[in-house]
């Protein structure tokens, strides 16, 4: 496993529920507390998080782009001028592809297993050819292969059978890949819908609440709360090699992306896709958020929230490391502490040790938690903590 360093940030633990941050999307309800987000707000992107892909492999699929890092920005939105990643697709000749376009992933940068992701996305008009996605593949992809990996695909636009029945801005499907390739097949389970509303004409929530049991998407769920899936599977049974359960419980990592063309729209020639405007066309991503539980089973691999009412690193005294950390953990600072608390991501008291210098977790799941310091002047600094 690729190991990163990270920053350290204080928070109040009063403040760690983030109000105010997390009023986009369905935020944290049903116990879950944020673990990593991206709002595409510093100009840039994170490259922290995130991996450009440059490739013009077609994505196994005969797609028609080449991706490009120079296809990928972070700005606004035009219309509503919310700052937003920005994959643009655009018909020009390149690496000897017709189109060229942008993809992102978080792999070995940010992976997870089990919890609620959302991102809110403004699709581009597909028409005929484009094929926009938001998805995962197991974090085992280079050492396993696909479809051993496992994949969940969140959201895809732009099949065939959108465009054969005039509904490409309605028609929208979910699914997963799993197992090994047997005679050109794999198993895999998809599901299309045709919705009432248009999901191309502004932002659109995409979210996925994965467990124990089940993977489930939703559509726009911070506006319809008791909304139906329109995705769902049962996962439960991890012992048949058959099943996607053998396959869909462990760390995931993300991907976004912008295709053109190829087998899903089943269009292979760049002047058949009817998406472009003056060339071009943009899929925009305004913020994609990770919550978990703190339950037993849940995985955490990544960046530590930047963005939990940071202040500034002059005013922290103590330091926690390793960050994630394995078995044990220590804490340096002016003074030993007084007393050092644990608490689970939901606020949930766990332990309270005396200052030993070295903190046994290894009992712990892995997840996230919380490290509260007291010094024997009563301050506190609390920080948060990986367990692997």
């Amino acid at each position: 496993m690729k190991m990163h360093k990270f920053n350290l940030i204080l928070i109040a633990l009063s403040g760690f529920a983030c109000s105010g941050l997390t009023a986009q999307g369905t935020g944290e309800t049903g116990d879950y507390k944020l673990v990593w987000q991206d709002l595409f707000d510093n100009g840039t992107l994170d490259l922290a998080s995130w991996n450009i892909e440059v490739n013009g492999n077609g994505g196994g699929n005969a797609e028609l782009q080449y991706y490009r890092a120079e296809n990928i920005s972070v700005g606004n939105e035009p219309v509503s001028k919310k700052n937003c990643l920005i994959l643009t697709a655009k018909k020009e000749s390149f690496g000897g592809k017709p189109a060229t376009s942008g993809r992102i992933n978080t792999n070995d940068k940010m992976r997870f297993k089990h919890g609620k992701i959302e991102a809110s996305i403004k699709l581009p008009h597909t028409a005929n050819g484009l094929w926009p996605a938001f998805w995962m593949l197991g974090a085992d992809f280079s050492t396993t292969g696909w479809p051993g990996c496992g994949e969940i695909d969140i959201l895809e636009m732009g099949e065939r059978s959108g465009i054969n029945a005039g509904t490409q801005d309605r028609y929208f499907s979910g699914a997963c890949h799993w197992g090994s390739i047997v005679n050109g097949n794999h198993p895999n389970y998809a599901r299309a819908t045709t919705n009432s509303y248009s999901l191309q004409d502004d932002f659109h929530l995409f979210t996925l609440i994965w467990d124990d049991s089940f993977v489930r998407m939703y559509l726009d769920l911070d506006k319809y709360p008791n909304g139906a899936p329109y995705y769902e599977m049962d996962i439960s049974n991890t012992t048949n090699p058959e099943l996607p359960g053998a396959f869909l419980h462990k760390p995931f990592f993300v991907i976004f992306n912008l295709a053109v063309g190829g087998n899903f729209p089943q269009i292979w020639d760049i002047n058949q896709i009817t998406a472009f405007q003056n060339n071009e066309a943009a899929m925009y991503v305004d913020f994609v958020k990770v919550y978990q539980k703190g339950t037993a089973g849940e995985e955490y691999y990544g960046p530590t929230l930047g963005s939990l009412n940071p202040q500034p690193d002059s005013q922290t005294l103590y330091t926690v490391y390793p960050n994630p950390a394995k078995d044990k953990f220590r804490i340096t600072g002016p003074e030993p502490p007084k007393t050092v608390t644990l608490f689970s991501i939901t606020g949930q008291k766990i332990g309270i040790f005396k200052n030993t210098g070295l903190y046994d977790i290894s009992g712990l799941a892995g997840g996230c938690y919380l490290v509260t310091i007291e010094t024997a002047g009563e301050a506190t600094e609390t920080f948060r903590l990986i367990k692997q």
